[in-house]
């Protein structure tokens, strides 16, 4: 108490030489659904959970999480519900939540509503960092890892599909789904961290093997931007992704986006993960190795891609 920052000790005996990460999110309007349903304790996981996913893609383990939480007035058991979904998520991780900011700012939000935002600070030894931009080759491989819906983006498209276009409300059931649309739309993102780290421990621990020789390559999280925009960021620029269609089992949820929202297919594949929450680009004489481990972890996973010539595109076919 009376501190003015939190304090985390880096235990650097574990490091030769180690690399800081760090990322800082939202959750998006996917506060609207919270808003709607008076349920916010979903809500706090979904950002750490999102915040770790980002920098796991680049090797790195979460140290610790801060949060800033902003409303016009304050409501306990709101405040109460996203801090557990904090300290949950952060538990889960293997993270220590060591402070935020709470403002109450009158005026500034509409009654009932607030907004949330989280960083969080990872390390990874620096000769085991992932940069697929210099490890990725022609023939590799893609697997997808199932998502648990639209995780923390494609809200604002989804709620005019689902609310305005289709009419549907909060309570109504969805084809496929032994739960409503609102406890849909508000599952929890997964956090793939503890099963990257289990991946890298797996395949990718051989000490004097050539980073280049490596079969785990890159991750790339699947997130606003959806394949098209964030798979290139783990490219070389001569190299394409090509995604197959049809190639994974697609939840109930992003059906009826498909079939019923008359949205155009690139513009889905580009907004929506569509039930991939997660990419990893492999070698292929390792793919069904490193398939049967996922699934062994208990995550849906499937061969998606393939790695082509080209100018550091994804694109879907």
């Amino acid at each position: 108490m009376g501190g003015f920052g939190g304090l985390f000790a880096l235990d650097l005996k574990k490091y030769r030489e180690p690399i800081l990460v760090s990322s800082v999110d939202g959750v998006g309007t996917k506060l609207k659904i919270a808003f709607t349903m008076d349920k916010h304790d979903t809500i706090g996981a979904d950002l750490v959970n999102h915040c770790v996913n980002d920098i796991a893609v680049l090797g790195a383990e979460p140290l610790f999480f801060l949060d800033y939480l902003g409303t016009g007035k304050l409501e306990p058991h709101v405040f109460t519900d996203i801090i557990k979904g904090f300290a949950r998520a952060c538990a889960e991780n293997n993270c220590a939540l060591i402070g935020g900011e709470t403002a109450q700012m009158p005026g500034f939000y509409q009654k009932g509503e607030y907004d949330v935002s989280g960083t969080i600070v990872g390390v990874v030894e620096k000769s085991r960092m992932l940069n697929g931009q210099k490890t990725v080759k022609r023939g590799d491989v893609v697997i997808g890892i199932e998502s648990s819906g639209l995780h923390t983006n494609g809200y604002s498209l989804g709620r005019k599909i689902f609310f305005e276009q289709l009419k549907l409300k909060t309570s109504s059931r969805i084809p496929g789904s032994k739960l409503t649309l609102g406890a849909e739309l508000l599952k929890v993102h997964v956090s793939y961290g503890p099963l990257v780290q289990a991946l890298l421990k797996r395949f990718n621990s051989a000490l004097r093997t050539p980073r280049s020789a490596l079969p785990v390559k890159a991750f790339a999280h699947i997130t606003g931007g959806g394949f098209v925009d964030n798979i290139p960021r783990v490219l070389p620029k001569s190299l394409d992704v090509v995604i197959r269609k049809g190639s994974w089992d697609m939840l109930p949820i992003f059906q009826i986006i498909e079939q019923k929202s008359g949205v155009p297919d690139e513009e889905l594949y580009q907004v929506f993960n569509m039930g991939i929450g997660m990419v990893a680009i492999v070698s292929a004489d390792k793919t069904e190795a490193v398939l049967k481990f996922i699934r062994a972890q208990k995550h849906k996973a499937w061969a998606i891609g393939e790695v082509v010539k080209g100018k550091g595109e994804a694109r879907v076919e």
